[in-house]
């Protein structure tokens, strides 16, 4: 695509998305989807399948713009909770709890929350940036992927995760392993032979994702204020305490390219989605990091660098959905079904028989985020007043959001009781002193690896080598074996420094 053909999808593209009606539906998804990801447990999904229905009444264009601004918008409001009170808005902004609210409880909630602002526009801009100049290269690389590239990478995820986690790298292997325990329950994807579901129905479909993040980082930080409720007291919210420190910028400033390169990278991969995306940048930022043992503690990198991954992920995962036709969401066969509806068939024509709706969809992307960014910096201080709420009525008020949205993604009381049994797990995760964000990213990564660890033994017609015989996955498990190497070598170095250190005290203790 030549420049000059460059500028003229882009002005068509702003023209389509710039006309009232259209500007409307943008202002009514970015607004819902922004409530709804305050809201705990309920996600974008339900909101867009509550609104779905009006697609019918408007053109394509304007529905997917709406449905689009629900999706990515969310994004935004769905960290609030997680930096406030430990409560993920959505199952993608699990990992901003880990960073974002110890950084409320030190007092800077306020620069907690415009660090997630200004590093979700950005994401979302390089997002939309990419897939306006790269759309061609992108999808071209995402079909070199097969189900052994899949499993190379999702192995290398679940690798990555150990590096998320702090303290030992041994629990966080053991929290790894747990979410693959719990990923496969279910009815197994080849043979339908039901697995670990104890005769229960419920389980038929596996545990769900909703009430797993509930329970594990919401329900166990209700349980955890019992043990010492607090007054809800925090200081006054001023302009000044809103505005980051100038260490502060200088540390999120690459923390947000990496996490934007990353999320567009991932999102731009059918079924992997934002949330693989955000823990992948927070391991890599970590990694990168002269200081990781901040992280956990309120490391403002840590908070910028996944809100850029999931929000650029949000945007470029439309590009499998509308040029190959791939959901890789139930979000994305939502706007699929859209488009469907309305007699348009998604694929690589869709760029040239429809290309006022694709660019106009395009563009709105960017109005969507300005928007949002005009929305939330006034609101943050709003949000950060929530804080001044006593816990003994917040608490109560936020387990009940809590159950509404578990109960509403399945109109099931037994995700309910999952998310109570979860919370409980959770609390005595956080005693023994693991990390719960291992255990969901291997939830959520176990199911996509055996899918396609299976699919790649077929296609290789049993041949396990087949890993390596592929170029591209043979790199990445070559990746991961260096991180193996790495690993064992820092635990080592480590196992051997504290040993030093605690002969040096021995030596050092007066005799008897």
């Amino acid at each position: 695509m030549g420049y000059e053909d460059f500028l003229a999808n882009a002005a068509l593209g702003l023209e389509t998305a710039l006309l009232p009606a259209n500007l409307l539906y943008c202002f009514i998804g970015v607004f819902v989807g922004m409530i709804i990801g305050v809201i705990p447990g309920v996600g974008p999904l339900a909101a867009m399948s509550i609104l779905f229905p009006i697609t019918f009444y408007v053109s394509p264009t304007a529905a997917l713009i709406m449905l689009a601004g629900i999706y990515y918008g969310s994004s935004y409001g769905g960290s609030i909770t997680s930096i406030l009170l430990n409560v993920p808005g959505t199952p993608t902004s699990a990992v901003t709890c880990l960073d974002g609210n110890p950084m409320a409880r030190k007092g800077r909630a306020g620069v907690a929350l415009i660090t997630t602002t200004i590093a979700s526009f950005v994401g979302g801009s390089v997002g939309i940036a990419l897939m306006m100049m790269f759309s061609p290269l992108i999808v071209a690389l995402a079909q070199m992927f097969s189900s052994a590239e899949y499993f190379s990478l999702m192995v290398l995820g679940l690798l990555a995760a150990t590096i998320i986690s702090d303290g030992s790298q041994v629990k966080a292997l053991a929290m790894v392993a747990m979410g693959l325990l719990f990923g496969t329950v279910g009815l197994d994807l080849n043979t339908g032979i039901p697995r670990y579901t104890f005769g229960l129905i419920e389980l038929s479909d596996g545990i769900s994702l909703i009430a797993l993040a509930m329970g594990i980082f919401g329900f166990s930080e209700m349980i955890s204020s019992l043990r010492g409720v607090k007054t809800g007291e925090v200081r006054r919210v001023t302009l000044k305490s809103l505005i980051p420190a100038r260490d502060d910028v200088r540390r999120w400033r690459m923390a947000m390219a990496r996490g934007a390169a990353v999320g567009s990278f991932f999102g731009a991969l059918p079924g992997v989605g934002p949330g693989v995306a955000a823990f992948l940048a927070y391991a890599l930022e970590k990694r990168v990091s002269r200081n990781p043992e901040r992280f956990g503690h309120g490391a403002v990198e840590g908070v910028a660098s996944p809100e850029a991954a999931n929000n650029a992920a949000d945007q470029t995962a439309f590009i499998p959905t509308m040029t190959l036709g791939i959901p890789g969401s139930a979000t994305m066969a939502l706007v699929l079904g859209v488009l469907i509806m309305h007699g348009i068939t998604p694929g690589p024509r869709l760029l040239t028989e429809h290309p006022d709706l694709f660019w106009g969809l395009v563009m709105s992307f960017w109005v969507g985020n300005l928007m949002l960014l005009l929305l939330n910096v006034p609101l943050v201080g709003v949000w950060v007043r929530l804080l001044q709420i006593p816990y003994k009525w917040l608490y109560p008020a936020v387990v009940m959001f809590i159950c509404i949205g578990v109960y509403s993604v399945n109109n099931s009381a037994f995700d309910v009781i999952l998310a109570l049994l979860f919370g409980a797990l959770g609390y005595g995760l956080r005693v023994l002193g693991f990390s719960p964000a291992p255990l969901l990213l291997g939830f959520v990564l176990g199911p996509l690896m055996e899918e396609h660890f299976v699919r790649a033994i077929v296609l290789g017609h049993g041949n396990v080598l087949i890993f390596l015989e592929r170029p591209i996955s043979a790199v990445v498990i070559g990746i991961s074996a260096v991180l193996i190497i790495w690993g064992a070598y820092s635990t080592i170095r480590q196992f051997r420094r504290n040993a030093r250190v605690l002969e040096q005290q021995q030596q050092q203790q007066p005799s008897i």
